[in-house]
């Protein structure tokens, strides 16, 4: 069994297994999207006393910090007891289109030359991880949700604005591909 789980699964496994869970969140008149949990978070912390869009009934977010919560666990428990300790499997021609910029073949599972602690006490590593998270944050709550949120939930609720966003989330990230990421390195 052990065997089973560690092997790559198959796409429409995968998608099948999204499917359900989307079908079941429409049943239910749920959605799916993980920077909810975040103002769910600062609304139990308290924050609905001073910032109006905090203060709703967090009871009924309950089952998606579960899911959350189950998001972290499931990630520690698939490093910790089901991975190998191998490296990421990139092909060798994104190793050499990465090695253009500095960057090695991964040893991990994140680059090192971003995430790190070398590169974090670094004023160049400390600005592209503050700003970047900072314009992640930005984005999602500007946009009304995050990648996930909005391809996998707005996108099954044949919501407009979902797709736009999706076409959005690809414009940036072809942006940052091929403009952004040469200038910064």
């Amino acid at each position: 069994m052990l065997e089973f789980i560690t092997q790559p699964w198959s796409w429409w496994f995968s998608g099948l297994v999204i499917s359900s869970i989307m079908f079941t969140l429409l049943y239910f008149g749920k959605s799916f999207g993980f920077s909810s949990n975040l103002r769910t978070i600062c609304t139990i912390a308290g924050a609905g006393k001073t910032v109006k869009f905090f203060n709703f009934n967090w009871k009924t977010q309950i089952w998606n910090l579960l899911f959350l919560s189950g998001a972290i666990v499931g990630g520690f428990i698939a490093k910790q007891f089901l991975s190998n300790g191998d490296a990421v499997q990139i092909s060798s021609a994104t190793i050499e289109s990465l090695s253009q910029y500095g960057f090695q073949a991964p040893n991990s599972f994140q680059p090192s030359e971003i995430f790190s602690w070398e590169a974090v006490f670094s004023i160049k590593g400390f600005l592209i991880l503050a700003l970047g998270g900072i314009m992640v944050g930005f984005g999602a709550r500007y946009a009304g949700g995050c990648t996930s949120g909005h391809a996998i939930s707005g996108l099954s609720d044949l919501q407009i604005p979902s797709l736009i966003a999706v076409v959005g989330f690809f414009i940036g990230g072809l942006a940052m591909t091929f403009f952004i990421f040469p200038l910064i390195f």
